[in-house]
């Protein structure tokens, strides 16, 4: 126990310090599935922690993947459980923590990136789709996030982001034209989001960027993503 609480404030005062990058190599390093647990408790401190503890598990989850499948695969399935209502918790952090961690491992993206897009599948049946709202806004960033490493998501991804284009809590609509901006183009989605940056939505939306949290308006996210190349 000595050593576990030395480890979880060892990582702590890594991930604060401004050179929290440098610091992944040796994250990776680490025991896996020690690490997990402190890592996945800073998923709960929000703001840039949570994002710096959700890229940290995508480097330490990645190497645990490639030494041993199982453990990492029981990681994913803890997220997972996380993720749903009945463990009593609200995910928060999880969606970025998913993401991070498939962006790194192509074998675990290949078995999990369809849980990470099923949080934003509305099929209004029995679904895995993210009731909550502002967790909602994290899983369309997530799926962004994945898109960035895997643009092939754009057939399954692009449906339902150009839906998240309206949902009802309008800062979702801002991560979701950001998630669209990091796909190739589409004429699909040119007329929804000329609406949306047309409606003047000044609701902020956080967005990171692999190194610190931006905040834009809906508008602007909407913007952004209609001049994307």
């Amino acid at each position: 126990m000595p050593r576990m609480r030395a480890l979880k404030q060892e990582l702590k005062t890594w991930l604060s310090a401004d050179n929290w990058q440098s610091r992944l190599p040796e994250i990776a390093a680490l025991n896996g599935r020690e690490a997990a647990g402190p890592l996945l408790s800073f998923l709960l401190l929000g703001g840039e922690m949570t994002c710096r503890a959700a890229v940290a598990l995508g480097v330490s989850v990645a190497a645990l993947a490639e030494q041993d499948m199982e453990p990492a695969r029981n990681i994913m399935r803890r997220l997972m459980w996380h993720m749903n209502e009945e463990s009593g918790n609200i995910g928060w952090g999880v969606p970025e923590a998913f993401a991070e961690i498939l962006a790194r491992s192509p074998r675990l993206c290949k078995e999990f990136a369809h849980v990470l897009l099923s949080y934003i599948v509305d099929t209004g049946r029995d679904d895995n789709y993210c009731d909550h709202d502002v967790l909602r806004r994290s899983c369309y960033w997530a799926v962004g996030r994945l898109a960035q490493v895997h643009p092939e998501m754009d057939i399954k991804a692009r449906p339902w982001l150009v839906r998240g284009l309206e949902d009802g809590d309008v800062p979702c609509r801002g991560m979701a034209a950001w998630a669209l901006a990091q796909l190739p183009p589409s004429l699909e989605s040119m007329p929804p989001l000329r609406r949306l940056a047309a409606a003047g939505h000044d609701d902020p939306c956080q967005v990171f960027d692999g190194q610190t949290l931006r905040q834009f308006s809906v508008t602007e996210l909407a913007g952004l993503a209609l001049r994307h190349p």
